[in-house]
């Protein structure tokens, strides 16, 4: 592919990475910021998410309604996404109206945060929190975090509590505001159709007022210990089983093999957890993932079953993550590189997913990896690669968090 990575740093800081792409027929854009729940401290736990949501608000130019009307008015495809440890803004639009959407997005980081809209927005937040105590799956994830992470911040919640969002004030919001959305934590990322001069033009004209800042990340190691959760609730008729082990950070390099290796252990289709537990109507879904963090990692377990059934897939599932370090074959593994590889192909014909995929790794590590460089990587796997990962993170200790009708 003729793709072209270009760089530049504003004078207050701000990153401006582009991957140019004579071929494309549309531009996509996005601002990342280096912040979310990991970020905030048990006071104000949730800010983030609510932030994300204020700022579709309006700045002191435009209204909320101005807000979605501009983005309509160039059929834009406008997203944000708030997570442990970043928060993004993006569009994907066509070329003709790239400038119009950066400056929009621009506009996005730089809301007035009203106290009307503060308290609507605060209502929308807390029905949200509500909703999602409905969903069994988000329950059983928010305990299985707080309790494998315990008093290091990734252990906090997203979205926050009820009772912690209630007592948010704007002022504390505004002072997040300006201590984390600074130049120096944030990166703009485009793709597609477009000419880097002149993105760093408009970067300029629409960031390079910003005030320079940076903003710091507590950086503590989490400890772990084996632990194990039961928690009933009568009215679910189905059990929901999670669990979390240590594993590769985003900075380390064997977290492509990381990639590989839950693959063949739990991808949705294919995989070890499929044949041995979904096939089999053991299961109605069995899951093995994993999530790299900013100085540590995770390997991820998710299993719904019948409550008869749930102690039963745990153990097949346990017994699979114990089996695969003695019996791991390269053609499960050459089956889980090309799923990967053509994950990586197919996001990247797209400006938007080569725009989110740069944008995630550069929060991380300020590195650009172009399609090539994540291809060739994957080539560079093999069976001895995912035995070292199987060596150097036993998947332990484990954490088990589960959730179903009555006690056990």
């Amino acid at each position: 592919m003729a793709l072209k990575y270009h760089y530049h740093r504003l004078a207050n800081g701000l990153d401006v990475v582009a991957e140019a792409n004579p071929h494309a027929h549309s531009f996509a854009a996005g601002f990342f910021v280096r912040t979310g729940s990991r970020d905030e401290s048990p006071a104000v736990n949730g800010i983030s998410h609510f932030l994300e949501h204020m700022l579709f608000k309006g700045s002191e130019k435009y209204s909320a309604e101005d807000v979605n009307r501009i983005f309509d008015e160039m059929g834009a495809q406008p997203n944000a996404e708030t997570g442990q440890e970043s928060t993004c803004y993006y569009a994907h639009v066509l070329p003709e109206f790239s400038k119009r959407v950066l400056q929009h997005l621009a506009l996005l980081l730089q809301p007035s945060l009203r106290q009307s809209d503060f308290d609507m927005e605060k209502k929308v937040i807390l029905e949200e929190i509500a909703m999602c105590q409905d969903e069994p799956g988000h329950r059983v994830y928010e305990a299985l975090m707080q309790a494998h992470f315990g008093k290091h911040p990734l252990g906090q919640s997203v979205i926050g509590s009820a009772k912690c969002v209630s007592k948010l004030k704007r002022r504390q919001m505004l002072d997040y505001l300006r201590k984390r959305y600074v130049p120096g934590n944030t990166v703009l990322v485009a793709s597609g159709q477009l000419k880097f001069d002149r993105l760093v033009k408009w970067a300029d004209e629409f960031c390079g007022h910003w005030p320079a800042a940076q903003a710091d990340r507590r950086p503590a190691q989490p400890s772990h210990r084996p632990q194990k959760k039961h928690r009933t609730d009568a009215k679910l008729n189905r059990q929901y089983t999670m669990a979390l082990m240590p594993a590769p950070s985003a900075q380390d390099p064997r977290r492509f093999a990381a990639k590989v290796l839950s693959d063949v252990i739990g991808d949705s289709d294919g995989s070890r957890f499929y044949w041995a537990l979904v096939d089999n109507a053991i299961a109605d879904e069995a899951d093995f993932s994993f999530y790299p963090h900013d100085g540590c990692g995770s390997f991820f377990i998710a299993l719904t079953t019948d409550p008869k059934r749930s102690q039963r897939a745990l153990d097949i599932a346990l017994a699979e993550l114990k089996r695969v370090a003695t019996d791991l074959t390269d053609d499960e593994v050459e089956r889980a590189k090309n799923k990967l590889a053509s994950s990586v192909v197919l996001q990247g014909e797209s400006p938007m997913g080569r725009m989110r995929a740069i944008g995630g790794q550069w929060v991380y590590n300020r590195e650009y990896r172009s399609i090539e460089d994540d291809l060739a990587t994957l080539a560079a796997i093999n069976t001895n690669s995912l035995r070292q990962i199987l060596a150097d993170f036993p998947f332990a200790p484990m954490t088990i968090v589960s959730l179903g009708p009555k006690n056990r």
